[in-house]
């Protein structure tokens, strides 16, 4: 794994310009480039040397599991980081600016420059690790995979539970159980299970009320393996469903898989979006369609990729992202499928392993 962890950090150098060096303050980026996951400290890396600075806290856990880097513990962190900036030479110091507050900024600006070092936070550091993270190795896939068939197998349990008069919260609470029960570490993000009306929120929140007889219930729901996010989304109906349901229903899964058949290297991110907004539109629900089709997943639950009309990236191999049109009627329901799948050399490896045709349960 160490042979793992230097190319990251050689492929975050190719950066760098001479006399030049990078400040990684994100946690989950330092644990992508050192798989040290746990770090409130920093990652500086120069045109030669590595640093992961932590305090006495992390300092015995870094040194056992950071790879590609020197373990530095401080006693003030911008004391050991300006030694390090003189140390190797350093002139210019980017930042990740989606990374750092104002008044971090400021600090860290006025004691660079008593180093007569100058520090950038313009987003391209940012816009960089972006383009890095967003091929995955094939471990990433596998731990993704895994992520994936925790999740599937606690909302397959799930399901059991869903009946007349439990509530929402009750059903995320039992669903986070049934994840952590069987390994994941995490939930990906708060869980909607939500029912009735509120389907028809996009990022409902679960709350006392509870399910009822002919109530659409929505389940968008992922788990985190060894740092990994899963995001799916289903929804099924309860004791029964009105001819107006299903007829969404059908249209949301036309267009869900016309945008999965869409997605292979070479296509643009806004194609797929076209694609399922397109078949929405048509059938004449295209105002009740406001977010993207999908976004990337991995160390964050939503990284690059963005699957949207206004993204200029293009598919390629090893990316992963999620395909979930939806549809919702104010004060009625709605109706949302996802899956999350890779893109191969010659398609899509779908992660997913659920049924996607109604349920009535």
């Amino acid at each position: 794994m160490t042979v793992l962890f230097e190319k990251r950090i050689n492929d975050l150098r190719g950066f760098l310009g001479s006399g030049e060096a990078a400040l990684v303050t994100d946690e989950v980026n330092i644990g992508y480039f050192t798989g040290f996951f746990h770090s409130e400290g920093a990652l500086l890396v120069t045109e030669n040397s590595a640093f992961l600075l932590v305090d006495f806290r992390y300092a015995e856990a870094a040194q056992k599991q950071a790879s590609g880097c020197e373990v530095i513990c401080f006693q003030t962190l911008s004391a050991s980081l300006t030694a390090l900036l003189t140390a190797e030479g350093v002139q210019c110091l980017h930042a990740e600016a989606s990374h750092i507050t104002v008044s971090r900024y400021e600090f860290f600006r006025k004691k660079c420059g008593e180093q007569h070092v100058d520090i950038v936070a313009d987003g391209r550091l940012d816009k960089h690790i972006g383009s890095l993270r967003v091929i995955k190795t094939q471990d990433e896939l596998d731990k993704i995979a895994k992520a994936q068939q925790i999740a599937e197998a606690a909302y397959s349990e799930l399901l059991n539970d869903v009946r007349p008069g439990v509530s929402e919260r009750e059903l995320a609470a039992r669903l986070e159980f049934y994840m952590k029960q069987r390994g994941a570490e995490a939930v990906s993000f708060d869980l909607i299970t939500i029912t009735g009306k509120k389907t028809s929120l996009p990022h409902g929140v679960p709350s006392l009320d509870t399910v009822q007889e002919g109530d659409f219930f929505t389940c968008d729901f992922g788990a985190v393996y060894a740092g990994y996010h899963s995001d799916t989304t289903r929804t099924v109906a309860v004791g029964s469903a009105t001819e107006e349901m299903r007829q969404v229903y059908a249209v949301v899964l036309q267009a869900q898989l016309a945008a999965l058949k869409a997605i292979k290297p070479g296509v643009p991110c806004s194609e797929v979006d076209k694609t399922a907004r397109d078949i929405i539109t048509a059938a004449g629900y295209g105002d009740c369609f406001g977010h993207s089709t999908g976004h990337g997943v991995g160390l964050y639950i939503h990284e690059l990729p963005f699957v949207s009309s206004r993204s200029d990236m293009v598919l390629e191999p090893g990316m992963v992202i999620t395909d979930e049109p939806g549809i919702y009627l104010p004060n009625k329901f709605g109706v949302r499928i996802e899956d999350m799948l890779a893109v191969t050399e010659d398609g899509c490896r779908n992660f997913v392993n659920l049924p996607k045709e109604l349920i009535i349960l």
